[in-house]
This record gives structure tokens, sequence and C-alpha cells, in this order.
């Protein structure tokens, strides 16, 4: 039973699971079946932690869980003082071959242990802060506010932003500018520079005129920009950036030459974190068996299925997890029950009575209802995570621990109403349906 955990915590995360949602956080107390990633994701982050860089990309099924494994991850990068992002790759709102695009939303959804996206702002004004801190350490005699030590920050950040400003010279360029107007006062003007910062298009040509900045960000300047990015990141006392492309897979939704920019631009990304050029990144995608093998996806680019080729041949108990490709079992049912299980046992912690709960909802009850929930899905267990823990909670648990007389097993039916699946979930649940076999077959109201 989870005794150990804060009730806030299991507040959280068993409000997000009674809503049918992925826990923001909390979400080690939900893994199944992930022992074999965690040592290799923990070489990873302190490796990028020192210094380093990662690549990783994960592929499943709807349903394996590639959504719960990196948001794990990324748990697992805050610990570390790391910040994460998370970008929903789609065709209309964030194009994979429009760099600058992807860019944008990693500013927006920049999160770190203390902020919440986006965290950019709170981090550039962390920055600063260090900025000066440093410059004071190493004369102690500057005074605050003086030109002296104005001008010894300045020296610093041209020295801190030296390999960004050979490559992407605006975003320094916007830095001493951003620092310039939030010395000043003028919060109109950081706003502004801080947007532009963020990848932001249509920031007040007045802020960047007064910054000697032009233009918007393309797609080879967010290459720089990202490294600006991790430069100050660094310095603000974040020691990496966990980047999560999920949803990769859509690429293969989109236009011929579209898609073959998209595939590029990948290609693009793992040699330069190959080559070193981002201290501090991992970085991570995500997406189905069919946009790695397939052929609208990974396999139109050579260099690019070259370097995610995994040999996935033998028994996938076999596999190696600190290969560039990790896949995903998905759940059967035996994972499912020890899902609910774990699930029983966190909400048995802030039970009123903790031991009739367990003794209702047993692991036999857990497992005809993962089987019952699953059955109603088409028998895809893959697709029933969600309503199955979101049943589990809202229908069966909260009822044992509100009425002593409830029984599940006696008090309470499964049903699903349309309007609480998912797309796929509908669709799943349509195949449990089986059709008229003849014409026969079909009984009339007459």
């Amino acid at each position: 039973m989870s005794t150990d955990v804060s009730p806030r915590r299991r507040r959280e995360v068993i409000d997000a699971l009674r809503r049918g949602t992925v826990p923001a956080a909390g979400l080690d107390l939900l893994a199944v079946g992930l022992e074999r990633f965690v040592p290799a994701f923990d070489a990873d982050l302190d490796a990028v932690a020192a210094g380093g860089s990662a690549f990783k990309a994960i592929r499943g099924e709807y349903g394996a869980g590639k959504t719960f494994v990196t948001r794990f991850l990324a748990e697992r990068a805050l610990r570390r003082g790391m910040a994460t992002a998370e970008v929903q790759i789609s065709e209309t709102e964030t194009p994979l071959h429009k760099l600058e695009t992807v860019y944008r939303r990693v500013g927006e959804s920049l999160r770190t242990a203390s902020f919440p996206p986006s965290a950019l702002r709170p981090v550039l004004d962390s920055w600063l802060y260090t900025l000066e801190s440093d410059a004071a350490s190493l004369n102690p005699s500057l005074a605050a506010g003086s030109a002296v030590l104005d001008e010894a920050v300045l020296t610093l950040l041209e020295q801190r932003l030296a390999a960004v400003s050979a490559r992407t010279p605006a975003f320094a360029q916007a830095l001493r500018a951003y620092r310039s107007a939030v010395v000043a006062g003028d919060l109109t003007a950081a706003d502004a520079l801080g947007g532009w910062l963020g990848g932001q298009p249509h920031v007040a040509g007045a802020a960047k005129r007064a910054a000697g900045i032009r233009g918007e960000l393309d797609h080879f300047g967010a290459m720089g920009f990202l490294q600006g990015l991790l430069t100050v990141l660094r310095d603000a006392g974040h020691p990496g950036l966990l980047l999560v492309l999920d949803e990769v897979e859509t690429l293969q939704r989109v236009r011929g030459d579209v898609r073959d920019k998209a595939l590029n631009a990948l290609r693009q990304l793992v040699d330069e974190v190959d080559s070193g050029r981002f201290p501090g990144l991992f970085l991570v995608i995500t997406g189905t068996p069919a946009f790695y093998d397939g052929p609208s996806g990974v396999p139109r680019l050579a260099p690019l299925a070259q370097r995610l080729a995994t040999d996935f041949s033998t028994d996938a108990r076999f596999d190696n997890p600190r290969a560039v490709q990790l896949r995903l079992p998905g759940f059967d049912l035996a994972a499912l029950t020890a899902l609910g299980a774990k699930v029983r046992d966190l909400f048995a912690g802030g039970a009123g009575d903790p031991d009739r709960l367990t003794r209702a909802v047993d692991d036999g009850y857990l497992g005809d209802l993962a089987g019952a929930v699953s059955g109603s899905l088409g028998g895809r267990v893959g697709v029933a995570p969600r309503v199955f823990l979101k049943k589990l909670v809202g229908d069966v648990l909260d009822r044992v621990d509100l009425y002593e007389d409830f029984n599940p097993r006696r008090d309470y039916a499964l049903i699903m109403s349309a309007t609480e699946l998912t797309d796929v979930e509908r669709e799943s649940a349509s195949l449990s349906v089986a059709p008229a076999a003849r014409a026969d077959d079909v009984q009339l109201d007459l």
C-alpha cells in the first residue's frame, strides 16, 4: 500500500485518473514494465546533465504507452534540474519541416521543476540574475547598479554566448537588448524581445528596431536559437533540456514533398545532436512501427533510416534498452491488472478504510474489470488503460470508499457511452459489436 506518498501528490494523480487524463506528475507511481528501461534512461540523463547530448526514438502502436514513457522520462529529467518541452508534431500547427515553428512550441511548452509552461521568461530572468551574481563574484568590489558592474555583465554575456554568436548573432543581440530593457524597466520592450527569443512571430517592430534585429526566425536560424536556449538554460542552473517530438508518425499523412523535407529536417537534428552542437540536449521522438518501417516513413530517407536502424528480430524480452530505438510492447491483461493494483494501493493510502477497500477491489476483481473494459473495446488491451483507470477510480474505488455497503461485484455494471470515449476508443468499441451474419438475423420490431 502506498502510504509513503504525500497526500497532495496522491490527490493530484488520483484526480487526473478520475478525469481520464495523464497525470502531470507522479508517473513513477504508475509505471508498469518500465524497469528495464530505467538504467539506460538514467545513464543518458546523467550524460546530458554533464554536458553531453543524447537521442532516442520510441516506437509503439497506439496505446502502447509512448506518451506515458516520455512524461515518465520528463519527471526524471526535472528531478535533475533539467528543463523539459513536449511538442506535438502536426501537419497544420507544428510541421516538422519548419523548425522555426518547432522552436516556437519549445518556448511555449518549456517547463522546469519550479515553473510550468511557459517557463521561458522566468528562465531568462534567472539567467540575467546569474550573470550579475557571477560578475559580482569575480570582482566583489563592484557595486550593484554601477556602470562598471554593467560592463562586467556584458563582457561575461559575450563570453558565454560566443559560440552562439558565431552562428546566430541575432540571438545574442536580442539577449543584450532584452537585458537592457529589463534594467531600464521597459516591460513592453522586454515582453516583445522575450517573445522574439522564444520564436514568436509578429513581434512589435519598434522593439526589434531598437534592438537592431530584423525579420523573423527561419528554419536555419531555429537551430542557432536552440543552441542559444541551451546556453541560457545551463547558465540559469538547468543542466539540460529534454525535448520530446511526439506523434512524428503524422508525417506519413502529408504531401510527398513536404514529408521528404520533414524527414530531412529530422535527419539534420539527429546529426547535429551526434556532432555535439547541442550540449545538454536530450532529443526524443515517438512514432508508430509503420512510421519507422513503412514506405511512407523513415525508409524514404536512407541516411535517416541508417541512423535509426535497430534489430528487432529477436524476442522482445532481449531488446537492448541502450539502442537508438526502443520498442514498447504495449499492455496485455496481466499488465493492465498490475496497473490497476498500483492505482488501488495508491488510492487506499488515503482511504477511510483501506483494508475494506483492498478486500472489495481485490486482484481478481481488477482482472475481471480489465477484461470487461478491453472486451468492450474490441479486445484491444492497448487502447483500454485510460478508460479502465477512469472507471476504476471514478466508478469503483470512490464508491467503495464513500459507501460501506457498496460491493462492486454486486452493485456495479460496466457501461461506456460514446461521449466519454476518444475517437480511437470509439472505433475500437465499434469492433466489439458483431454485425449480423445474414439478413434473416436482423431482428425487426414490427
